[in-house]
C-alpha cells in the first residue's frame, strides 16, 4: 500500500473536519429539546417516542463474581441499517467511504458505511432531510454480497440489532460530498490508525472475512471440530444463567442522578449525559440527545497462537446482560470499563499476560473509538498478540480455540461473535492467508 494514498485520504479527512461547521457541548439534562424524564419512573424518552429510551435494568447472573446489580441501559428495539455501497474497480472491490462526523468521536470525523442510520433516522421521524444512498438498499435486485443482523456493545444496549449489508452496484453512483471511493486494502491500512475507521464500518467489513471462498469446511488440523465447537456453546447457555428485568430509572440501586448526569455512587462504570449538537450537512443540522460517557478506555484483545501447524485464535464465550441468547463470543479480554488490574474482583483470565506481554509479540495495537452517535469520547485499545511457549494450551471453561476459517463460519450468522470480536477480525481482513 503507497503511503501517498493513505496520506491523502487522511488529509481529506481533516480537510472534512476544517470545512464542516460543528459545535458539540455537554448540557443540563434541562437543555435537552424534545427529550424528557418520564414522570413515574424517570425513564429518559423521546418525545416521538421514537429513537432510544435511557432506561433501568435488573440483572441476576451465576457468570461472574457480581450476582446481581442494576443499571441504566439504552433500549433501542428498531433495527438500524449499516450499509456499504461497492464497486468492482479494475478488477479491485471498492467501497464507497463516507466522511462522517458524530457527537461522541473524540476526533469528530471518521470512515462511515455508505448508509449509517437507524430506522428513525430513515423513516426521517426527524423531520430532515432523507439519508442519502438509502434507495440501493431497499433494491432488491442489488447483487448483495452480505447481508447479516448483528448485535451491538452488549453491555450499553438492551438486545439491540443493525442489519449488516454490503451490496455491489453495476450501475454509475453519484458520489456525493464527504463520500469517496476507497479500496477494501485501504480501509484495512487506515484500520491501523488511531480512531480512523468507525465501530460500524469495522462490524460490516468483518463479514469479508474469506469473501467468496470455500469455508463450509473446517480445517483438518483445527484442534477443535465444528461440532465440538456447537457442543461448547450449548453448554455455556446452558449452565450459565441471564436473567433480565426491565425496571424504572428511579429503582436503581447505587445510581445518582444530578442536573448533569446520571452516575454510579462509586463514579465507576459509565455516565448518561446529555448534548448539545450542531453539524452542517447532516439530515437534521441541530439537536440534542443523552449519550453514555465510559469513566475510562477499555481493552479488547486477540492471543493468537499456532496449534497443528496453524494459527488458533483465543475465544471467550462472554455474558452481558444485553445479549439476545446469554452468550456471545467474545475476544481474549474485553474490559470495557473499570480498573484492569484492581477491581477488587479476582483477575480476569489472561489479563495480566497481555497487560505485560513482551512488544515483540504484539502484531496489531491500535485505539478505537465506540460508536460516536451513543457514546460520548469512547475508546478501546484493541490489540492482537502472538502467544510465546509459556501460554498453555489448556483453557478456562469458557474459553476455545478457533481457527480464522471457523471465526468466519461463526461470522456469516447472527449473534455468534460480539461486536468487540468482529471489530478486531475487521483488521485482517485481505490479510487471511497470513493467519489461516
Amino acid at each position: 500500500m503507497k503511503l501517498d494514498q493513505i496520506s491523502t485520504i487522511i488529509n481529506w479527512l481533516g480537510e472534512r473536519k476544517k470545512e464542516i461547521p460543528l459545535d458539540i457541548q455537554t448540557v443540563n439534562f434541562s437543555e435537552m429539546d424534545q427529550w424528557y424524564f418520564e414522570k413515574e419512573t424517570e425513564n429518559l424518552k423521546h418525545k416521538t417516542g421514537e429513537f432510544f429510551s435511557i432506561i433501568g435494568l435488573d440483572v441476576q447472573t451465576n457468570w461472574g463474581p457480581i450476582n446481581r446489580w442494576t443499571q441504566p441501559i439504552i433500549k433501542q428495539p428498531e433495527i438500524g441499517i449499516l450499509g456499504i455501497i461497492t464497486k468492482k474497480i479494475e478488477g479491485q472491490l471498492y467501497c464507497l467511504m463516507q466522511a462522517k462526523i458524530e457527537p461522541g468521536n473524540l476526533n469528530y470525523v471518521q470512515l462511515s458505511p455508505t448508509l449509517q442510520a437507524t430506522k428513525s433516522n430513515y423513516m426521517q421521524v426527524h423531520k430532515g432531510k432523507k439519508s442519502l444512498y438509502l434507495e440501493y438498499f431497499r433494491d432488491r435486485t442489488n447483487l448483495v454480497l452480505l447481508d447479516q443482523l448483528q448485535s451491538e456493545q452488549g453491555g450499553r444496549f438492551f438486545k439491540k440489532r443493525n442489519r449488516n449489508i454490503i451490496i455491489e452496484a453495476k450501475e454509475k453512483i453519484t458520489v456525493y460530498d464527504n463520500f469517496q471511493w476507497m479500496s477494501l486494502d485501504q480501509i484495512v491500512q487506515l484500520l491501523r490508525i488511531d480512531n480512523t475507521v468507525n465501530m460500524d464500518t469495522r462490524t460490516v467489513i468483518s463479514g469479508l472475512l474469506f469473501m467468496g471462498q470455500n469455508v463450509q469446511n473446517t480445517v483438518e488440523n483445527a484442534l477443535h471440530s465444528f461440532e465440538d465447537i456447537i457442543k461448547w456453546l450449548t453448554y455455556l447457555k446452558t449452565y450459565f444463567e441471564l436473567e433480565v428485568d426491565e425496571i424504572s430509572l428511579n429503582k436503581l440501586n447505587n445510581w445518582v442522578k444530578t442536573d448533569v448526569k446520571i452516575h454510579h455512587e462509586e463514579n465507576k462504570y459509565f455516565e448518561v449525559i446529555s448534548v448539545k449538537v450542531t453539524i452542517e450537512g447532516r439530515e437534521v443540522t441541530n439537536w440534542t440527545q443523552p449519550m453514555i460517557k465510559s469513566k475510562q478506555d477499555g481493552i479488547c484483545v486477540f492471543i493468537i497462537k499456532r496449534i497443528n501447524d496453524i494459527f488458533h485464535f483465543l475465544v471467550q464465550g462472554k455474558v452481558e446482560c444485553g445479549n439476545f441468547d446469554i452468550i456471545e463470543m467474545a475476544p481474549t479480554v474485553q474490559c470495557l470499563t473499570g480498573n484492569y488490574r484492581e477491581t477488587g474482583l479476582g483477575k480476569l483470565p489472561y489479563l495480566d499476560y497481555v497487560l505485560d506481554v513482551d512488544q515483540n509479540q504484539i502484531i496489531y495495537d491500535v485505539m478505537q473509538s465506540e460508536e460516536g452517535g451513543r457514546f460520548y469520547h469512547e475508546q478501546n485499545r484493541n490489540m492482537i498478540i502472538i502467544a510465546d511457549e509459556t501460554l498453555p494450551t489448556d483453557t478456562p471453561d469458557n474459553y476455545i480455540w478457533l481457527t480464522l476459517r471457523q471465526i468466519q463460519k461463526f461470522i456469516m450468522f447472527n449473534n455468534f461473535f460480539n461486536i468487540q470480536a468482529r471489530s478486531l477480525i475487521s483488521a485482517l481482513v485481505t490479510r487471511e492467508n497470513e493467519f489461516s
